[in-house]
């Protein structure tokens, strides 16, 4: 999707179905802005239902001071412009009312970006201003204090949430990356302590670029890939609207042959993958003028020496990810379902997929379809794309539950003799 074609007021409409659809803010709540080329700033409207705006609610403000559209700008228009007069970098704003950051902001603290490497990646240090009363000069000019200290993600006391970007996209990104902390964190703390990643654990990852492959140029497309490219984004749209993946973490892979796959690629949202984004890796090479997921090589080698897996997802689902950075057992022996999808689920050291990914290709197996690696993922295999992906949601949907046990009593698992009657009524191995 070529966001920069499109019309700011499309964007702006865009991007607040996605926030208010996500439950990311109120009908009242929240409020989207875009600074012009020509210097008009396209804002969204006061007092107008967010969950159906339309391109001609959106405002336009004309460096005069003028307006055009139907309405009143909002009324935290003052604080839109302290930003862009402050950070001539900017071009877009976001501001929204997520209830995890909020969460957050009533307690006037700042989620721990760094027990997951990717949060701290994409929205960098986190700052937080002082309360100020909505619309007011005084808010904008707290704001803007902070954000002119190149800190581009605010959350604002007793508020909400600001994030600052080139594009109201990116600006969205670094706004859902950070609400994915604070929930993230709030999980972990109803079961136990999140263990935070050190700077050096933090660098090892950043140091993960985009595989150097050789290209090739397909010359020929079978009804098998064309089938497995519109199933796989199907269930990568699943993915992000079930809260699996974000619009910058989750890869999805399907077997095409021995030595050719489809893997998602890297760093395009989520949300809005198309078939023609994901790229065929034959032999080694990428398909020419795409780049696949940083994790292309894992997947490849996984496929060469397990011929029994065809489908690959790493996802970071907060619900399982709670016990991931927490160092607490995820009991799988909870529920029928749970046990005989995912089996005992392994836990490996958080940079394993770095500097050890044999050591995964080792572990994954029909008796080993799903592990954990500390601190940044799960790894789920399948016979099929499906298969994978109803073990995935599994998984998640069983951790939220355990999580959920912790408010009512101890979590109770099924006996060892109980397990053996499993294996045997599903053939387990």
């Amino acid at each position: 999707m070529k966001y920069d074609l499109m019309h700011p007021a499309d964007q702006i409409v865009m991007i607040m179905e996605r926030i208010y659809g996500y439950g990311m803010t109120t009908t009242s709540g929240g409020n989207l802005s875009i600074l012009d080329d020509n210097g008009d700033i396209w804002i969204t409207p006061g007092s107008v239902d967010k969950g159906s705006l339309t391109r001609k609610d959106i405002i336009c403000i004309h460096p005069d001071g003028s307006t055009t559209g139907p309405h009143k700008p909002s009324v935290e228009y003052p604080f839109h412009k302290s930003v862009y007069d402050r950070r001539p970098d900017v071009r877009a704003v976001l501001h929204a009312h997520p209830p995890a950051l909020i969460a957050f902001s009533i307690a006037r603290k700042i989620p721990d970006t760094t027990i997951i490497p990717n949060i701290h990646i994409i929205c960098g240090e986190v700052g937080i201003a002082e309360y100020e009363v909505p619309g007011s000069e005084a808010l904008g000019e707290n704001i803007a204090s902070i954000l002119v200290k190149d800190i581009n993600t605010v959350i604002l006391e007793n508020h909400g949430l600001v994030t600052v970007a080139d594009d109201l996209f990116q600006a969205f990104m670094q706004f859902e990356t950070l609400d994915y902390c604070a929930n993230l964190e709030i999980k972990s703390r109803q079961i136990g302590k999140p263990v935070s990643l050190t700077s050096d654990q933090i660098e090892l990852a950043s140091k993960k670029h985009p595989e150097r492959l050789a290209e090739f140029v397909p010359q020929t497309v079978s009804s098998a890939e064309k089938d497995a490219r519109h199933k796989m984004c199907e269930l990568i749209h699943r993915a992000y609207d079930q809260r699996l993946f974000t619009s910058t973490q989750g890869t999805f892979s399907q077997r095409l042959s021995d030595d050719s796959f489809l893997i998602t690629p890297f760093n395009i949202d989520r949300k809005y993958l198309e078939v023609g984004d994901i790229v065929r890796i034959d032999g080694g090479k990428r398909e020419k003028g795409k780049f696949p997921s940083r994790s292309v090589n894992l997947h490849r080698e996984i496929y060469r020496k397990k011929g029994e897996i065809n489908s690959l997802i790493i996802a970071p689902p907060p619900n399982i990810m709670a016990f991931g950075i927490t160092k607490e057992k995820f009991d799988t022996r909870t529920i029928p379902e749970s046990y005989v999808m995912l089996r005992d689920i392994p836990v490996m050291e958080y940079g394993t997929n770095i500097v050890n990914p044999e050591k995964i290709t080792r572990t994954l197996s029909e008796k080993t379809p799903i592990l954990m690696i500390e601190n940044e993922c799960i790894i789920v295999s399948g016979s099929s794309l499906l298969n994978a992906f109803d073990r995935l949601e599994v998984a998640e949907f069983s951790a939220k539950a355990v999580i959920s046990t912790h408010f009512i009593g101890p979590v109770i698992s099924i006996s060892d003799d109980e397990i053996e009657d499993l294996k045997k009524v599903f053939s387990l191995a």
